[in-house]
C-alpha cells in the first residue's frame, strides 16, 4: 500500500508538471528570428503552457490562406497547450520562429485523448472532386463530433517545421500529427517526446525530415497514403518506442539515415499486408526482438530491401511474420551491405520468383553515424531579404536586374512571398544561395511570349548555376509561362555538394499564376491538343548537365509545358534524388542521357488522360551505375490509351532496380445519391511492361517485384525457355479488346471499347462486326438463347441491353434493374477480376488496433448482396447491380467506375456453383462460392498471381494472365507457362470443343489448345 501510494502521489507530480509546462527543455531552433514575411500570419496566443492555446492557433491557421489557398503561419517561442484538434487548411505551412522551437503540449489527462486514436493536429484537404459533403471525416479528431475532411490527392505544400511535440501523461490514445499527404509537404526540424502515447505520427506522407520521435507506443503508424505514393524519411530517429518504432503497411517507406534505438522492433508490417520498403544507412541499436517484421511473404507486394544498415545488440535483422523464418545478424556488431526480398527478376525477358538475399558481415564495432543527408541552410542571421535591395515580387515589375545584382553581391538571399517577374537568365555564383519558405508563392516566373524566350534558339533557363557550384535552393516555386520555346526552369552543373530542395516547377496541378488566368489561356485552336495548349514545346523544366549532380529532394516537377520534367545529361557527378514527383509531361517524365553514379530513391511519375497518353515514366540513355529504388510508375485510372514501357533503356547496364512499383488503380472518396464512401478502381490501361530494353529488344513483364540488376549494355542475354505450347495470332489492329463472352457454339465474342465496336471470331469466318453503334459497350454475356448481354458505360449510372446478334442491326432491348430473386436458377455473372483497397478510410480498429487486411476487404466487398440484378429477356442469366460510382461532371463527360465497369470480362455460375477469380489489389487469385444477391463467399486463395483475368479448361486446369499465361493443376500446383508475344489481359475457353483458350491482349487476339 505504501508504494502504490507513492507511485499514485509521483504520478500525480509528474501530471502537474506536464500540465503546467515544465516539461523537457525545447531544443534549438532553426529559424531564431521570424523572416520578413508581411503575408504571414503570426499566432497571438500566450504560450506559457498553462492556458488553453487551441483557438488562437485555430483562428491564426484559417486567417492564413490567401486568394490562391495558400499561407504561411509563424509560432512564437512558447509552450502552446492544445486542449482540441487543431486542423491545418491546405496548402498552410506552420513555421517556429525564436530563439527556440515552440512546442504545442497535450496536458496530463486531456479529454478526448484516452481511447481510439486521437490527433492532436490534422493536416486537411479541400474539395478535391466537389463532392459537398465530406464522404469519409477524419476519425480522429477531438471532439469527434466536428467534420473535418481528411489531406488527400489533391492536397499540396502544407507543412510544419521548427515546431516540437510533448505528450503528458494519461493520454494513451493520442497521436501528435495526422499528415497524409499529396506531394510537396514536410515536417522538417520536429521532436516529438511522446510518452505514454499511441504514437508521433498517425498517417503519414509525402517527406519527413530531421524528425526525432522519444517513447510512445509507437513512434509512426501510418497505411497508404491518400494518392499511393511513397514516403520518405531522412536524417532522423527513434528511441524508447514500447511496442515499434514504425508500424506500416503499404505506405512505400523510404528511410534514409534513420537511427532506430531502445525497442522491441523497428519496422513492423502489418498482418495480411506487404510494402515497398526500401532503407539505406539505417541504423539499428538494441532493437530486442527484429530490426524489421516481414509479412504476406509470398506476395508481390512485399517488397524488402536494405543498403548499408548497420545493427548492434540486435541479434535478428529480419522476422518473417508468417512462416518465423528469420534472418539472424552476425554478432554484436554487423553491418548488413545489401538485403532484398521480394520477387526477383533474374533479367531481362524473364519472369520473377520470390528470392531472399542477406550480405551481412560482423563488424568489431559499430562505425561513427554519417553525416546528414540533407545538408542545413545557412544560418538566419546570413539571410539578407532581396525587398531591402530594391527587388519588388509584386508580380508587375521586372525584377531581373535587381536580383542579379543581388545575387552578384550577396551569398545567401532570402524571397519572402511573391511573384518575381524574370526575362532574362539569373547567374548564380559558386556560393550562391536562395531561400523561400513556400513554392506555391514564392514564384519566378517569365511572362508569356518573353521576347528572349521567343524563337528557335540554346536553352534560356530562370536560373543557371556554375559548373562545380555549392548552390542550394530551396522553398522557390519556377514557372517558365506558357508560351517561351527556350525556356527552362532551372540549368543546373553545380557539384555534388548542392542542394534542391522543396522546388516546384509550377505547371499542371496546384499552380498559382501571377496573372492569375488558367495555364490554358494561349491556346489556338487548331485542332492539335498539343499545339492548342503549348504542350511539349519548352526544353526540360530541370536540366541537369556538364558534370552537374547533387541532392534533390521533395521537388515536384509537373509542367506540361515542358518537353521533360527531370532531364540529366553528360554527367558522372553522384546525383540523389530523394522523393521527386514527376509528372503530367506529354513525351517524357524523367530521363537520363550520358549519366553515371546516380541514386533515384522514391521517384515517382504519373500520366493523366489528356497529355501523358504517349508519354514514357523514365527513358535511360546511354547510361550505367544506376539505383532506382521505390520506384512508382503510374498512369492514371481515367487513362483509355494503351501504353507499352514504363521503362525504356537504350545502350544502357549496370543498372540496379529495386522495388518497382508500376500500377494504373487508385481510389477516391465521394457521395452520390445513395450515400458517401469511398469507391476503389484499376485501370484497364497500366503500362504493359515494366522495362523495355529496345537494344536487346526484351521487356521485363511483372510490374512489382523487388530486385533486378541490369548488367553490362555490351554483354550477351541468354535467350529464355519458351513456354509450354506454341500461340496463334487470330487477328491484330485493335485499339484494346476485352469483355469478351463465348456462346453455345464457341463463337468468340468480345469490344474493341474505344470504337464501341462488339465483334464475333469464328474459325468458320474469322472476324465479324455484330455492331459499332456509340453505345459504350464495356462488358458482354451470352444468355441461353444465344443473345448478347452487354453492360455499357452510358447512361447516368451504367446500362445494360440484350441484343440477338443474328437480328437487325437497329435493335435492342433495354434491361431496367430488378429486385434480385431468391434461387431462380439463372447463372449470375461476376467480374473475373477485382480491385479492392482501403485507401481514403482508415483500416485500423480502435478498439483492438488492428488493421482490416485485403483479404478481408475483398470477401466483405464480395460478399456483400446486391439489392438488385439485370435480367436477361429469357431469364437465363442475372447481373447483379453493382454499385456505380461517378468521378467529375454528372452529365456524360463524367467517368463511371463499378466492380463490373471495371472488370476485363465475366464469370459466370449457378448459387453453389465455384468459380475463380482474381483480386489484383493482392495479386492473389480465389476460388470462391455463388451466393444469393450476386454475392461471392468462402474465398480461398489458389495461387499468389492474380493479375488480369482467369479461365478454367475442362479438366480443372486454372489459367492466370498475369504477364504471361500461367498455369496450374486443379491442386494449384503451377504446371507451366504460355508465352504470349503481347501482354494478356483476358482470358476464356471457346471453340467447337471448348478447348481452345482465346487471349485477348491490347491490339491483338491469339489462341492456344493447351
Amino acid at each position: 500500500m505504501i508504494e502504490g501510494s507513492m507511485k499514485a502521489r509521483l504520478f500525480a507530480t509528474a501530471a502537474i508538471l506536464w500540465t503546467y509546462g515544465c516539461g523537457p527543455a525545447a531544443a534549438e531552433s532553426v529559424l531564431p528570428v521570424a523572416p520578413n514575411d508581411p503575408r504571414a500570419i503570426t499566432v497571438r496566443g500566450q504560450g506559457d503552457g498553462r492556458a488553453d492555446d487551441t483557438d488562437a492557433i485555430q483562428r491564426a491557421l484559417d486567417a492564413a490562406r490567401d486568394k490562391t489557398g495558400h499561407g504561411i503561419v509563424f509560432l512564437p517561442s512558447g509552450r502552446y497547450r492544445l486542449t482540441r484538434t487543431v486542423v491545418v487548411p491546405a496548402g498552410v505551412r506552420i513555421f517556429g520562429v525564436g530563439p527556440t522551437r515552440p512546442v504545442l503540449v497535450l496536458g496530463a489527462n486531456t479529454p478526448g485523448f484516452q481511447s481510439g486514436v486521437s490527433t492532436m493536429v490534422v493536416f486537411a484537404g479541400g474539395d478535391q472532386y466537389n463532392v459537398g459533403k465530406v464522404p469519409v471525416p477524419v476519425p480522429t479528431v477531438v471532439p469527434r463530433d466536428k467534420i473535418v475532411r481528411d489531406a488527400n490527392s489533391g492536397t499540396f505544400y502544407s507543412s510544419m517545421s521548427n515546431v516540437d511535440v510533448e505528450i503528458g501523461p494519461g493520454n494513451p490514445a493520442a497521436a501528435a500529427v495526422r499528415f497524409r499527404m499529396a506531394q510537396h509537404a514536410f515536417l522538417s526540424h520536429m521532436d516529438f517526446r511522446l510518452g505514454s502515447a499511441f504514437a508521433g505520427v498517425y498517417q503519414a506522407g509525402n517527406v519527413m525530415e530531421n524528425v526525432h520521435f522519444h517513447g510512445g507506443r509507437y513512434g509512426i503508424v501510418t497505411e497508404k497514403t491518400s494518392p499511393a505514393w511513397q514516403f520518405t524519411l531522412i536524417d532522423s530517429s527513434f528511441d524508447g518506442q514500447r511496442d515499434a518504432a514504425i508500424r506500416e503497411h503499404e505506405v512505400d517507406l523510404t528511410l534514409v539515415n534513420v537511427a532506430i534505438r531502445d525497442t522491441p522492433v523497428g519496422i513492423e508490417i502489418d498482418r495480411g499486408y506487404g510494402d515497398s520498403l526500401w532503407g539505406k544507412d539505417v541504423r539499428f541499436e538494441n532493437v530486442s526482438r527484429a530490426g524489421v517484421i516481414i509479412s504476406n511473404e509470398k506476395n508481390v507486394f512485399t517488397q524488402i530491401g536494405f543498403e548499408n544498415a548497420l545493427a548492434s545488440n540486435s541479434p535478428v535483422f529480419a522476422r518473417f511474420r508468417d512462416s518465423g523464418r528469420t534472418v539472424e545478424g552476425k554478432g554484436r556488431a554487423y553491418k548488413v551491405a545489401s538485403f532484398s526480398y521480394g520477387l526477383a527478376v533474374p533479367e531481362l525477358g524473364r519472369t520473377g520468383d520470390y528470392a531472399t538475399e542477406a550480405d551481412i558481415q560482423p563488424l568489431p564495432a559499430m562505425p561513427a553515424p554519417r553525416p546528414p543527408a540533407i545538408r542545413d541552410l545557412p544560418p538566419v542571421a546570413e539571410w539578407t531579404d532581396v525587398r531591402s535591395l530594391g527587388v519588388v515580387g509584386d508580380g508587375q515589375a521586372d525584377d531581373t536586374a535587381a536580383i542579379q545584382r543581388a545575387i552578384d553581391g550577396h551569398r545567401v538571399l532570402y524571397f519572402p512571398t511573391g511573384f518575381y517577374k524574370v526575362t532574362d537568365s539569373l547567374k548564380l555564383r559558386p556560393d550562391t544561395v536562395l531561400i523561400g519558405l513556400h513554392p506555391a508563392i514564392t514564384q519566378f516566373y517569365i511572362p508569356d511570349n518573353n521576347p528572349r524566350h521567343a524563337g528557335l534558339g540554346t536553352v534560356l533557363p530562370i536560373i543557371e548555376s556554375p559548373r562545380g557550384g555549392d548552390n542550394i535552393l530551396s522553398g522557390l516555386g519556377l514557372f517558365t509561362g506558357r508560351v517561351n520555346p527556350r525556356a527552362s526552369a532551372l540549368l543546373w552543373r553545380s557539384g555534388e555538394n548542392s542542394l534542391v530542395e522543396d522546388v516546384k516547377i509550377m505547371g499542371g496541378g496546384g499552380t498559382p499564376t501571377a496573372d492569375d488566368k488558367p495555364l490554358g489561356t494561349q491556346s489556338a485552336h487548331s485542332g492539335d491538343p498539343v499545339a492548342d495548349g503549348r504542350w511539349d514545346a519548352q526544353y526540360p523544366s530541370i536540366w541537369v548537365t556538364d558534370g552537374g549532380g547533387g541532392t534533390f529532394a521533395d521537388v515536384w516537377s509537373p509542367n506540361t509545358f515542358a518537353q521533360a520534367g527531370f532531364y540529366v545529361t553528360d554527367t558522372s557527378t553522384p546525383g540523389h534524388v530523394y522523393e521527386m514527383s514527376v509528372e503530367h509531361h506529354a513525351r517524357n517524365e524523367i530521363v537520363l542521357d550520358n549519366v553515371r553514379n546516380w541514386e533515384f530513391l522514391a521517384p515517382q511519375t504519373e500520366q493523366e488522360v489528356g497529355d501523358g497518353p504517349n508519354a514514357i515514366s523514365l527513358e535511360i540513355r546511354n547510361s550505367r551505375n544506376l539505383l532506382f529504388a521505390n520506384y512508382h510508375g503510374y498512369r492514371v485510372t481515367r487513362s483509355y490509351h494503351p501504353a507499352r514501357s514504363a521503362v525504356k533503356l537504350f545502350n544502357s547496364g549496370d543498372i540496379r532496380f529495386r522495388n518497382v512499383h508500376v500500377n494504373a488503380e487508385s481510389g477516391y472518396a465521394t457521395c452520390d445519391d445513395e450515400g458517401c464512401g469511398t469507391f476503389l478502381r484499376a485501370s484497364k490501361y497500366p503500362f504493359e511492361n515494366a522495362i523495355e530494353d529496345l537494344s536487346h529488344k526484351l521487356v521485363v513483364r511483372e510490374r512489382e517485384f523487388a530486385k533486378l540488376d541490369v548488367g553490362p549494355a555490351d554483354r550477351s542475354i541468354v535467350a529464355a525457355l519458351s513456354g509450354m505450347a506454341k500461340v496463334d495470332k487470330l487477328e491484330e489492329g485493335f485499339w484494346s479488346i476485352s469483355g469478351a463472352a463465348v456462346d453455345a457454339d464457341g463463337a468468340l465474342y468480345f469490344i474493341d471499347r474505344r470504337f464501341q465496336r462488339i465483334y464475333r471470331w469464328t474459325e468458320a469466318k474469322g472476324l465479324e462486326i455484330v455492331r459499332d453503334q456509340p453505345l459504350d459497350p464495356v462488358n458482354l454475356a451470352v444468355d441461353g438463347s444465344g443473345h448478347l448481354l452487354v453492360l455499357s458505360s452510358l447512361g447516368a449510372k451504367a446500362t445494360v441491353y440484350s441484343l440477338d446478334p443474328a437480328g437487325p442491326k437497329d435493335q435492342l432491348t433495354l434491361i431496367k434493374p430488378t429486385p434480385v430473386r431468391a434461387a431462380s436458377g439463372a447463372r449470375t455473372l461476376l467480374p473475373v477480376n477485382w480491385w479492392n483497397n482501403g485507401e481514403f478510410r482508415d483500416q485500423l480498429d480502435h478498439k483492438t488496433y488492428e488493421f482490416t487486411t485485403l483479404a478481408e476487404m475483398f470477401a466483405r466487398d464480395a460478399g456483400t448482396p446486391k439489392a438488385q440484378e439485370y435480367v436477361s429477356p429469357d431469364g437465363s442469366i442475372a447481373l447483379p447491380a453493382f454499385r456505380v460510382w461517378q468521378q467529375g461532371p454528372t452529365d456524360h463527360v463524367g467517368w463511371r467506375w463499378s466492380d463490373s465497369l471495371n472488370a476485363n470480362g465475366f464469370v459466370s455460375g449457378k448459387q453453389g456453383d465455384r468459380l475463380f477469380v482474381t483480386n489484383g489489389s493482392e495479386n492473389v487469385t480465389y476460388s470462391g462460392t455463388v451466393g444469393p444477391g450476386g454475392t461471392l463467399t468462402d474465398l480461398k486463395p489458389f495461387a499468389n498471381r492474380g493479375g488480369e483475368s482467369v479461365a478454367v479448361a475442362g479438366d480443372g486446369r486454372v489459367f492466370v494472365a498475369n504477364g504471361q499465361v500461367f498455369v496450374y493443376g486443379a491442386d494449384g500446383k503451377e504446371l507451366g507457362r504460355i508465352d504470349v508475344p503481347d501482354r494478356p489481359l483476358q482470358l476464356i475457353f471457346g471453340g467447337r470443343d471448348r478447348r481452345t483458350l482465346f487471349i485477348l491482349t491490347h491490339h491483338a487476339l491469339y489462341a492456344v489448345t493447351p
